[in-house]
Protein backbone atom coordinates (compact mmCIF):
# COMPACT_ATOMS: atom_id res chain seq x y z
CA UNK A 1 0.00 0.00 0.00
CA UNK A 2 0.84 3.53 -0.04
CA UNK A 3 -0.05 6.47 1.69
CA UNK A 4 1.07 9.13 -0.28
CA UNK A 5 -1.20 11.97 -1.84
CA UNK A 6 -0.26 13.67 -5.24
CA UNK A 7 2.04 16.32 -4.40
CA UNK A 8 5.33 14.95 -5.90
CA UNK A 9 5.29 17.90 -7.88
CA UNK A 10 9.22 19.00 -9.24
CA UNK A 11 8.91 21.76 -7.15
CA UNK A 12 8.59 19.36 -4.13
CA UNK A 13 11.74 17.35 -5.32
CA UNK A 14 13.68 20.29 -5.00
CA UNK A 15 12.67 21.10 -1.70
CA UNK A 16 13.40 17.51 -0.64
CA UNK A 17 17.13 17.65 -1.92
CA UNK A 18 17.62 20.65 0.52
CA UNK A 19 16.24 19.02 3.41
CA UNK A 20 18.72 17.67 5.74
CA UNK A 21 18.41 14.39 8.28
CA UNK A 22 18.31 15.54 12.11
CA UNK A 23 20.21 13.89 14.93
CA UNK A 24 21.39 10.45 15.44
CA UNK A 25 21.38 8.77 18.93
CA UNK A 26 23.68 5.76 19.18
CA UNK A 27 22.73 3.31 21.58
CA UNK A 28 26.31 0.65 22.24
CA UNK A 29 26.60 -2.71 22.84
CA UNK A 30 26.60 -3.73 26.06
CA UNK A 31 28.55 -7.28 25.79
CA UNK A 32 30.12 -8.22 22.88
CA UNK A 33 29.18 -6.31 19.51
CA UNK A 34 27.91 -8.92 16.70
CA UNK A 35 25.14 -7.39 15.16
CA UNK A 36 24.19 -3.24 14.37
CA UNK A 37 20.22 -2.18 13.87
CA UNK A 38 19.25 1.04 12.24
CA UNK A 39 15.96 1.92 13.75
CA UNK A 40 13.54 4.31 12.71
CA UNK A 41 10.79 5.87 13.81
CA UNK A 42 7.51 7.00 13.01
CA UNK A 43 5.61 10.08 11.62
CA UNK A 44 6.75 13.09 13.82
CA UNK A 45 8.97 11.15 16.37
CA UNK A 46 12.69 11.53 16.32
CA UNK A 47 15.34 9.08 17.04
CA UNK A 48 15.62 10.04 20.71
CA UNK A 49 12.64 8.29 21.78
CA UNK A 50 13.40 4.73 20.17
CA UNK A 51 17.00 4.65 21.26
CA UNK A 52 15.94 5.43 24.79
CA UNK A 53 13.83 1.89 24.59
CA UNK A 54 15.95 0.19 23.14
CA UNK A 55 18.33 0.56 25.26
CA UNK A 56 16.37 -1.24 28.13
CA UNK A 57 15.92 -4.25 26.01
CA UNK A 58 17.74 -7.52 26.87
CA UNK A 59 20.27 -7.70 23.41
CA UNK A 60 23.75 -6.67 24.72
CA UNK A 61 25.32 -7.66 21.31
CA UNK A 62 23.62 -5.30 19.56
CA UNK A 63 24.52 -2.14 18.58
CA UNK A 64 21.62 0.40 17.75
CA UNK A 65 21.51 3.24 15.05
CA UNK A 66 18.65 5.41 15.74
CA UNK A 67 18.85 8.42 13.20
CA UNK A 68 16.12 11.27 12.67
CA UNK A 69 14.32 12.03 9.68
CA UNK A 70 14.41 15.30 7.88
CA UNK A 71 11.31 17.79 9.08
CA UNK A 72 9.81 18.13 5.55
CA UNK A 73 6.36 19.46 4.67
CA UNK A 74 3.79 16.67 4.81
CA UNK A 75 0.74 16.14 2.39
CA UNK A 76 -1.28 14.61 5.36
CA UNK A 77 -1.08 17.40 7.21
CA UNK A 78 -2.19 20.19 4.71
CA UNK A 79 1.63 20.89 3.87
CA UNK A 80 2.78 21.27 7.27
CA UNK A 81 5.99 20.17 8.56
CA UNK A 82 6.93 17.28 9.79
CA UNK A 83 10.11 15.34 10.59
CA UNK A 84 9.37 12.28 7.77
CA UNK A 85 10.87 9.72 6.14
CA UNK A 86 8.98 10.47 2.87
CA UNK A 87 5.76 12.23 1.83
CA UNK A 88 2.78 10.88 3.42
CA UNK A 89 -0.68 12.28 1.69
CA UNK A 90 -4.14 10.07 2.22
CA UNK A 91 -4.68 6.58 3.36
CA UNK A 92 -5.26 4.95 -0.45
CA UNK A 93 -3.68 1.55 -1.65
CA UNK A 94 -3.58 3.30 -5.00
CA UNK A 95 -2.09 6.49 -4.90
CA UNK A 96 1.15 6.89 -5.91
CA UNK A 97 4.76 5.98 -3.64
CA UNK A 98 6.85 8.89 -2.89
CA UNK A 99 9.72 7.32 -4.54
CA UNK A 100 12.47 9.93 -4.28
CA UNK A 101 11.98 10.33 -0.28
CA UNK A 102 11.82 6.69 0.07
CA UNK A 103 15.23 5.97 -1.96
CA UNK A 104 16.62 8.88 0.38
CA UNK A 105 15.84 7.41 3.25
CA UNK A 106 16.87 4.00 2.29
CA UNK A 107 20.03 5.50 1.30
CA UNK A 108 20.92 7.40 4.32
CA UNK A 109 20.08 3.85 6.31
CA UNK A 110 22.54 2.28 4.28
CA UNK A 111 25.09 5.33 4.23
CA UNK A 112 24.48 4.51 8.42
CA UNK A 113 25.73 0.83 8.09
CA UNK A 114 28.44 1.17 5.21
CA UNK A 115 30.79 1.64 8.27
CA UNK A 116 30.37 -1.13 10.36
CA UNK A 117 33.19 -3.60 10.43
CA UNK A 118 32.66 -6.59 8.23
CA UNK A 119 32.48 -9.23 10.64
CA UNK A 120 28.94 -7.55 11.72
CA UNK A 121 26.09 -8.67 11.03
CA UNK A 122 23.48 -5.46 9.61
CA UNK A 123 19.74 -5.31 10.11
CA UNK A 124 17.14 -2.42 9.71
CA UNK A 125 13.74 -2.11 11.66
CA UNK A 126 10.84 0.58 12.57
CA UNK A 127 7.75 1.54 13.50
CA UNK A 128 4.94 2.77 11.68
CA UNK A 129 6.91 4.78 8.57
CA UNK A 130 10.21 4.17 10.17
CA UNK A 131 8.91 0.22 9.34
CA UNK A 132 7.74 0.88 5.47
CA UNK A 133 11.41 2.22 5.36
CA UNK A 134 12.79 -0.68 6.56
CA UNK A 135 10.33 -3.11 4.39
CA UNK A 136 11.42 -0.65 1.24
CA UNK A 137 15.20 -1.13 1.89
CA UNK A 138 14.79 -4.59 2.26
CA UNK A 139 13.24 -5.07 -1.50
CA UNK A 140 16.12 -2.73 -2.19
CA UNK A 141 18.45 -5.36 -0.75
CA UNK A 142 16.73 -8.22 -2.64
CA UNK A 143 16.81 -6.36 -5.92
CA UNK A 144 20.57 -4.98 -5.48
CA UNK A 145 19.67 -1.53 -6.18
CA UNK A 146 16.99 1.32 -5.31
CA UNK A 147 13.83 2.63 -7.20
CA UNK A 148 16.68 4.94 -9.25
CA UNK A 149 18.27 2.34 -10.45
CA UNK A 150 21.76 2.87 -8.23
CA UNK A 151 23.15 -0.12 -6.53
CA UNK A 152 22.20 -1.16 -3.40
CA UNK A 153 25.37 -1.66 -1.12
CA UNK A 154 24.35 -2.73 2.29
CA UNK A 155 24.36 -6.96 3.08
CA UNK A 156 21.19 -6.93 5.45
CA UNK A 157 20.97 -10.10 7.33
CA UNK A 158 17.21 -8.81 9.57
CA UNK A 159 14.51 -6.61 8.83
CA UNK A 160 12.02 -5.85 11.36
CA UNK A 161 8.58 -3.64 10.72
CA UNK A 162 5.99 -2.72 13.51
CA UNK A 163 2.54 -1.37 12.64
CA UNK A 164 3.83 -0.68 9.15
CA UNK A 165 3.12 -1.22 5.74
CA UNK A 166 5.53 -2.22 2.41
CA UNK A 167 6.01 0.67 -0.05
CA UNK A 168 5.56 -0.25 -4.01
CA UNK A 169 4.08 -3.47 -3.12
CA UNK A 170 2.20 -3.55 -6.59
CA UNK A 171 5.72 -3.04 -8.52
CA UNK A 172 7.61 -5.92 -6.42
CA UNK A 173 6.97 -8.91 -8.83
CA UNK A 174 8.01 -6.98 -11.94
CA UNK A 175 11.29 -6.12 -10.06
CA UNK A 176 12.24 -9.43 -8.43
CA UNK A 177 10.41 -11.97 -10.83
CA UNK A 178 12.87 -13.41 -13.75
CA UNK A 179 16.59 -12.02 -11.81
CA UNK A 180 18.04 -15.60 -10.32
CA UNK A 181 20.50 -13.27 -7.72
CA UNK A 182 17.15 -11.11 -6.59
CA UNK A 183 15.16 -14.23 -5.68
CA UNK A 184 18.17 -15.59 -4.05
CA UNK A 185 18.71 -12.22 -2.03
CA UNK A 186 14.72 -12.55 -1.11
CA UNK A 187 14.71 -16.27 -0.16
CA UNK A 188 17.39 -15.83 2.46
CA UNK A 189 16.39 -12.44 3.89
CA UNK A 190 14.55 -12.68 7.26
CA UNK A 191 11.65 -10.78 7.72
CA UNK A 192 9.10 -10.02 11.35
CA UNK A 193 6.25 -8.25 10.88
CA UNK A 194 4.57 -7.67 14.02
CA UNK A 195 0.55 -5.49 13.94
CA UNK A 196 -1.95 -4.44 16.19
CA UNK A 197 -5.56 -5.78 15.37
CA UNK A 198 -7.15 -2.38 16.96
CA UNK A 199 -4.48 0.28 15.03
CA UNK A 200 -6.80 2.77 13.84
CA UNK A 201 -3.43 4.88 12.01
CA UNK A 202 -1.86 1.69 9.88
CA UNK A 203 -4.79 -0.82 9.98
CA UNK A 204 -4.34 -4.04 10.07
CA UNK A 205 -5.15 -4.82 7.05
CA UNK A 206 -2.33 -3.14 5.19
CA UNK A 207 0.15 -5.04 7.79
CA UNK A 208 -1.26 -8.20 6.86
CA UNK A 209 -1.10 -7.18 2.69
CA UNK A 210 2.35 -6.31 3.05
CA UNK A 211 3.45 -9.85 4.66
CA UNK A 212 1.70 -11.44 1.75
CA UNK A 213 2.83 -9.79 -1.18
CA UNK A 214 6.33 -10.07 0.42
CA UNK A 215 5.66 -13.87 1.04
CA UNK A 216 4.23 -13.92 -2.62
CA UNK A 217 7.22 -12.32 -4.01
CA UNK A 218 10.01 -14.63 -3.42
CA UNK A 219 10.36 -13.67 0.61
CA UNK A 220 10.00 -17.25 2.15
CA UNK A 221 11.46 -16.09 5.80
CA UNK A 222 8.53 -13.71 6.52
CA UNK A 223 6.91 -13.96 9.80
CA UNK A 224 3.78 -12.38 11.00
CA UNK A 225 3.12 -11.85 13.90
CA UNK A 226 -0.96 -10.16 15.05
CA UNK A 227 -1.78 -8.83 18.57
CA UNK A 228 -5.45 -8.45 19.50
CA UNK A 229 -6.22 -4.98 21.01
CA UNK A 230 -3.07 -3.63 20.13
CA UNK A 231 -3.28 0.40 18.68
CA UNK A 232 -0.67 1.96 17.35
CA UNK A 233 1.81 1.74 19.53
CA UNK A 234 4.17 -0.61 21.30
CA UNK A 235 3.48 -3.03 24.13
CA UNK A 236 6.41 -5.59 26.19
CA UNK A 237 4.96 -8.19 24.48
CA UNK A 238 6.08 -7.32 20.92
CA UNK A 239 9.09 -6.18 21.92
CA UNK A 240 10.06 -9.41 23.83
CA UNK A 241 8.96 -11.15 20.13
CA UNK A 242 11.24 -8.58 18.66
CA UNK A 243 13.86 -10.12 20.73
CA UNK A 244 13.30 -13.49 20.42
CA UNK A 245 13.38 -13.34 16.91
CA UNK A 246 16.47 -11.00 16.69
CA UNK A 247 18.27 -13.19 18.80
CA UNK A 248 17.75 -16.55 16.90
CA UNK A 249 18.00 -14.62 13.42
CA UNK A 250 20.84 -12.72 14.14
CA UNK A 251 22.81 -15.49 15.66
CA UNK A 252 23.72 -14.07 18.41
CA UNK A 253 25.05 -15.23 22.05
CA UNK A 254 21.72 -14.60 23.89
CA UNK A 255 19.81 -12.20 26.39
CA UNK A 256 20.95 -11.14 29.18
CA UNK A 257 18.78 -11.19 32.07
Amino acid sequence: MSFTGPSMSSGGKTVRRALEFGRTYVVRPKGKHQATVVWLHGLGDNGSSWSQLLETLPLPNIKWICPTAPTQPMTIFGGFPSTAWFDVGDLSEDAPDDLEGLDAAATHVANLLSTEPADIKLGIGGFSMGAATSLYSATCFAQGKYGNGNPYPANLSAVVGLSGWLPCSKNLNRKLGRDNEATRRAASLPILLCHGKGDDVVLYKFGEKSSQALTSNGFQDVTFKAYNGLGHYTIPEEMDEVCAWLTSKLGLDGCSS
